[in-house]
């Protein structure tokens, strides 16, 4: 399908846009006080919510990274991120260095600024996320029309909005979509395409994911940009600006705190495949993903990243197919398959990452049944998790209850794979409608002078 010059896309108006934004916000504040359930009413000499906290969390399905993180990292200390920071030899972080790319480092202590308590860190970390969650459900409303609803109202809004901080790094990665398809100006498409790099960047520095964009983004400005030929100089601007932007964002950490800075990506390569990551490489190798077991874990180091490159090169080939086929290089379809490698093949799975593909149901339209088959087994994954490790901790409900909470965990890890192995597919046969539909163009102002016509 080759693109059209006479193509439209039909885009909400004003009001229906605040509906969509103050429909967002509803569901935000459904989404903190699920977390903040977890929180108080009474609080020990630092700071932690009791009593119980520990088994609240997981009792009451509340658990969330946010409120966990207070103690541990010297979040509650105020220490300033990643400078004084290091890594001891058995893998705790120490001195202010948190586990996450420098920019949701920052968000991680200005939210906990003026906190004194984990209820109050909650607190100030949402107040610093949930614009970005309603910049996201404004974008969408533009771009996808009530699709856009599928953020505004899902589910995973609820269980997931303040588990962890995702929420600006979806902004980033949807206004990258956004700069290229719903930004109404006469910039170029290799201009747009360049803000597009710089917003990914911007993602690679609170979360990576979107980093993987970059290529497919580039690859729609090399074939897009200028119709019969390729824009070889408008495509490499797409990786010089995202690297750049990362550069900036990463070189003064790396100059005032090196060991703080390379200590955070030394933990993520430590980690191991164990009953917390709720990947498939632990649900279908047991017992040998045991976090003892050097050798498995030694292979799960090259091998699960060694699988998701090779998605990510199968997911980018099939998209240069689709384009010497249909004359359209389906970008976002392309990053959306990646993104599904991803979650399919990486040692862990935390279950906020629904937050990333969320926004992908609406801007490839994919069909109800995938969606409503993934959210599913998303919310049964999501509840049974937290009702598993209670039950392991306790001892509470083992016999008939344990069964069903490990089995919903079952259904949940393996329901997901199965469905990311479709989507994978989906992503990449499905029209990509925004890629190939023209640039929205700045609507010049009609002036009109008196006695005339």
């Amino acid at each position: 399908m080759a693109r059209s010059a006479g193509a439209t896309r039909k885009v909400l108006g004003g009001g229906a846009l605040v509906v969509l934004v103050l429909l967002t916000g509803f569901t935000l504040l459904l989404g903190y006080a699920n977390k903040a359930r977890c929180t108080g009413p009474e609080f020990d000499a630092a700071g932690r919510s009791g009593p119980d906290y520990e088994l609240r969390v997981d009792r009451d399905v509340c658990y969330s990274d946010i409120q966990h993180l207070w103690l541990g990292r010297d979040i509650d200390k105020h220490v300033f991120p990643y400078v004084s920071g290091s890594i001891t030899p058995d893998g705790q972080l120490v001195g202010g260095t948190v586990e996450y790319p420098v920019l949701t480092g920052l968000l991680i202590w200005a939210g906990a600024l003026y906190a004194h308590n984990d209820a109050g860190f909650l607190l100030g970390s949402a107040l610093l996320m949930a614009p970005f969650g309603l910049l996201t459900g404004y974008m969408l409303g533009r771009l996808t029309r009530w699709r856009a609803l599928l953020w505004a109202l899902g589910p995973p809004m609820v269980l997931y909005a303040f588990h962890n901080w995702d929420l600006p790094v979806v902004a980033c990665a949807v206004g990258a979509v956004f700069a290229m398809h719903g930004w109404r100006t006469d910039r170029s498409l290799a201009d747009r395409g360049a803000l597009a790099a710089v917003l990914l960047g911007l993602g690679f520095a609170f979360k990576l994911y979107p980093g993987a964009f970059v290529l497919p983004l580039a690859l729609y400005v090399l074939t897009a940009s200028r119709p019969g030929r390729l824009d070889w100089r408008g495509a490499l601007r797409v990786p010089l600006a995202a690297a750049v932007v990362v550069l900036l964002v990463n070189l003064p950490f790396v100059l005032v705190g090196y060991e703080g800075w390379r200590a955070s990506i030394t933990f993520q390569q430590l980690r191991k495949v164990d009953l917390t990551t709720n990947s498939i490489w632990y649900w279908g190798l047991r017992p040998e993903s045991n976090p003892e077991n050097i050798d498995f874990q030694t292979t799960m180091d090259w091998l699960s990243p060694g699988l998701v490159l090779l998605s990510f090169a199968v997911a980018v080939a099939v998209g240069w197919w689709r384009w010497r086929r249909d004359g359209v290089y389906p970008w976002i379809g392309v990053s959306a398959a990646m993104l599904c490698g991803f979650l399919l093949l990486h040692k862990v799975h935390s279950p906020q990452y629904t937050l990333w593909l969320l926004p992908f149901f609406a801007l490839l339209q994919v069909p109800w049944r995938w969606v409503i088959g993934y959210l599913l087994v998303d919310l049964v994954m999501g509840i049974g998790i937290f009702r598993w490790f209670y039950t392991l901790k306790t001892g509470v409900g083992v016999g008939i209850y344990e069964g069903l909470a490990a089995q919903a965990v079952s259904i949940g890890v393996w329901g997901r794979a199965a469905l990311l192995v479709v989507l994978f597919v989906v992503f990449l046969r499905i029209p990509d409608r925004l890629a190939a539909t023209p640039l929205p163009r700045r609507t010049p102002l009609a002036w009109s002078v008196p006695g005339t016509s």
